[in-house]
């Protein structure tokens, strides 16, 4: 992920949840620490995350619809999975992932 793109998922996810992210919003996702994570955050919105956060906010982009379900997270696009069922599944999912940010931002 690039700086660029953490700075577009802030957005995303904002609208996602229904309110903005600040900078100190998305340090407490990532599990940052209160006084530096903002800073770090905006030090990475120019160069991009590094390490775990990375892949962190990966999976937490899944709750916005602009960005894909992962493929090891999909289990609605199978076999045993009606095709009919599989837009419901996913928008629960979404629904599931944007209730977690909601109660680590609390």
């Amino acid at each position: 992920m690039t700086g660029p793109e953490l700075k577009q998922l802030r957005q995303d996810l904002g609208e996602a949840i229904g309110r903005p992210l600040s900078a100190a919003d998305m340090a407490k996702l990532c599990g940052l620490e209160p006084k530096e994570g903002a800073d770090t955050i905006r030090r990475w919105e120019v160069s991009g995350p590094s390490g775990p956060a990375g892949k962190l906010l990966t999976i937490l982009a899944m709750a916005s619809d602009r960005h894909p379900i992962l493929e090891n997270f999909n289990i609605f696009d199978r076999w045993d999975v009606d095709e009919k069922e599989r837009p419901a599944r996913k928008a629960e999912f979404r629904e599931k992932m944007r209730n977690e940010i909601r109660e680590r931002l609390e």
